[in-house]
Formats: C-alpha cells, structure tokens, sequence
C-alpha cells in the first residue's frame, strides 16, 4: 500500500477514536453502534498496512481510554437501573421493623407524590 493510504486509515483510525470519545463523554451512546461498524471496517484495513509500533501505540492508548469510557459508562447505568428497581420495589412495599425488633411489610404505598411542607 502506498504511504497516503497508510497514512489515511492511521489518521481516519485516529479521528474516529476521538469522536468515540466525545460521544460516549457526551452521553450519545446510541452513536456508538455506527461508530462500532466503522471501527471494525478501519481495525480490519488497519492489518493490512503493517503500521509502525508508534503508530499502533497511540491507537491502542485510544482504543484502551475509550474502552474505559465504555465500561464506566455502563456501571453507571447498570447503578441507575438498580436504583430504580429498588425505588419501584419500595413503591409497592415497604419493610420495616417493629419495636420488637420482628420485621414487618407495609403494603399499598402507591402515592408518587411528595408532599412538601415549610
């Protein structure tokens, strides 16, 4: 392959991950499914090419970064459902204990306002 060629998929490659990179930052996460396809096509003529190591270096800094981003985000909203599935739990129930110390279920709470008082 020519130079112009080899330099072109490094750059495209290059660019790609930083727009990665802002679209997970910015919470466009539905953009990364083409980004993914389009990853995948330049990861696949990257083999062709035989880059330098530097070159593969800066890639897989990139790549690793994003992948972080990635994860991160994904703790995030794996919390967030946790999170509202407690809180619709605790809409149709909720446990407690007596003065007893015996544990006891309080049913029917199905008010999703909140009243708010001076």
């Amino acid at each position: 392959m020519t130079n112009q060629i080899h330099d072109k998929i490094i750059l495209d490659l290059d660019s790609l991950l930083d727009r990665e990179r802002t679209a997970i930052l910015s919470g466009a996460l539905d953009s990364l499914a083409g980004i993914m396809s389009e990853k995948s096509s330049l990861i696949d003529s990257l083999a062709l090419i035989a880059p330098s190591a530097d070159e593969l270096d800066r890639v897989r800094v990139k790549a690793h970064r994003n992948q972080d981003l990635i994860e991160s985000a994904m703790d995030g909203i794996r919390a967030v459902t946790q999170r509202l599935a407690t809180m619709r739990r605790l809409r149709a129930s909720m446990d407690t204990y007596d003065s007893s110390g015996q544990r006891r279920k309080i049913t029917g709470i199905r008010s999703g306002n909140v009243e708010k008082r001076a």
